[in-house]
């Protein structure tokens, strides 16, 4: 009796392994194995696995907003730095040095308060616009090492105000940025070009060159 069980019990087992087995044989002859063409995630400044690169957000230029910005914006947004940055002339260090007269200001420059040295070695040896714009759109990635803890102002009207506010808070305001200025901040703040977009551009001058040239025939 008990070897009729055991005989049931592994003809059971025998006849689970062969269905698996056959299970498996029909899945990769019915179901293709690809690679995966596109990530579930992007992640910034890491390959996808479909081969190209992940386009990188770069800050949006706020140069040509400057003049027009609004100053009591920026100082209503800066009451969110209050906790360790101190904006009158003479205030005292906190966690953050003292943003009194920074616009154009040496990087580092605060008598009395302890730098990371990371902001040194990015960007211009002074606070220009620019560096103001890139820095309070993501201070990680603008110098990274910094001993900021802040995620950035991602609306650039907020950054404008704010870079508006902290000019303002000066003796002798530094100068509103010039045409060149702004010009050089929208070239290198020009979102990067996608695949295929070069080609278009390209294909489309060919076509409108050809038109004009029936044209003028």
């Amino acid at each position: 009796m008990k070897d009729l069980e055991f005989n049931k019990i592994f003809a059971a087992i025998l006849l689970a392994g062969i269905i698996a087995m056959f299970s498996g044989f029909i899945s990769e002859l019915f179901i293709p194995d690809h690679d995966l063409e596109k990530d579930a995630v992007a992640i910034e400044g890491i390959e996808s696995a479909g081969g190209a690169s992940a386009k990188e957000v770069l800050a949006e230029p706020i140069l040509a907003m400057i003049a027009e910005a609004e100053i009591a914006r920026g100082q209503k947004i800066s009451k969110a730095c209050a906790a360790c940055h101190s904006f009158d002339k003479g205030g005292a260090n906190g966690v953050g040095p003292n943003l009194w007269d920074i616009v154009g200001k040496a990087k580092q420059g605060q008598s009395g308060y302890n730098y990371s040295g990371a902001l040194i070695a990015h960007g211009n040896p002074k606070w220009e616009y620019i560096d103001l714009n890139e820095y309070l759109y993501k201070p990680k990635k603008y110098a990274p090492g910094t001993n900021m803890n802040f995620i950035g102002l991602k609306k650039p009207e907020d950054r404008a105000a704010i870079v508006a506010y902290l000019r303002s808070l000066s003796d002798s305001p530094v100068p509103l940025p010039t045409d060149a200025q702004i010009a050089a901040e929208e070239a290198k703040l020009a979102p990067p070009e996608t695949e295929g977009e070069g080609e278009e551009n390209s294909e489309e001058t060919s076509n409108s060159d050809t038109t004009d040239t029936e044209t003028s025939e």
